[in-house]
């Protein structure tokens, strides 16, 4: 698998068959910070209702947004909660129909777990400024199905059970995230430099890592945001800690480092 931040893919079939097409449909949704929200639009008979929305992934893959109660598609959800998500893997593609691209279909539910808000937060640190105000709430979105396309003639339907990580499998990961991510950004910062500059091809900076999931991580510069996939998905602190340490060794060995 590819540490890139950039666009995901399906490679060839063969010997060694690669990611499912669940894997890298989460790789395309966990590296945007943002998507088209579609909703019914309750004062014009149902009519799709398109608008931009910043975006964030729970540990299991699941959307989670930020929107306000004065917006109209907020409205338009508390009168009917059916929801579509457009992920959009193609940027920066001379031939945008060659990349991937997620559809996400489910249904949106406000949500008071304020690890959702912590998480939704960090990888829009930017939204604090507006999140505490009374309009502002965290949605989360449950997947029923996705519908992948990973370029001409590479398309997928996804159940939602099988684009999503089981909960019980995400719980101790959770637990354990904000440890991590303080542990890294405290006493690491020269490994997530190494991550962010020799693996995902990224400026040097000052490089902070916002999130570990099962699949990889979160970093982000200001307004720029990256994503460190990892070779599989891990689902405790241990298993985390290796494929970091792994990631690591990989960037020194690109740089032509020898460990100290």
């Amino acid at each position: 698998m590819n540490t890139s931040s950039g666009n995901a893919a399906i490679p060839a079939r063969g010997p060694n068959p690669g990611p499912t097409p669940a894997e890298v449909a989460r790789r395309v949704m966990r590296s945007a910070d943002r998507a088209t929200l579609s909703t019914a639009q309750r004062d014009a008979g149902g009519w799709p209702y398109p608008s931009l929305v910043l975006a964030a992934l729970d540990l299991d893959g699941s959307p989670l947004l930020l929107i306000s109660d004065l917006a109209d598609h907020t409205a338009n959800i508390k009168a009917d909660p059916r929801v579509g998500l457009l992920f959009d893997g193609t940027q920066g593609l001379a031939e945008p129909l060659t990349g991937p691209r997620v559809s996400v279909l489910g249904r949106a539910e406000r949500s008071e777990d304020p690890r959702h808000r912590v998480r939704f937060l960090a990888r829009h640190e930017s939204a604090s400024f507006y999140a505490g105000f009374g309009d502002f709430s965290i949605y989360r979105i449950a997947v029923e199905r996705a519908h992948l396309v990973a370029g001409f003639g590479r398309i997928h339907w996804i159940a939602g059970e099988d684009l999503l990580f089981r909960l019980p499998d995400i719980e101790t990961l959770a637990l354990r995230e904000p440890d991590i991510v303080e542990h890294m950004n405290e006493d690491h910062a020269d490994a997530v430099a190494l991550y962010a500059t020799a693996l995902l091809g990224q400026g040097e900076g000052g490089w902070k890592l916002t999130g570990v999931d099962p699949d990889g991580c979160d970093l982000r510069l200001e307004g720029r945001t990256a994503r460190l996939a990892f070779d599989r998905p891990v689902f405790d602190a241990e298993s985390v800690r290796a494929e970091l340490v792994r990631l690591v060794k990989r960037a020194r060995d690109r740089r032509g480092e020898t460990p100290g």
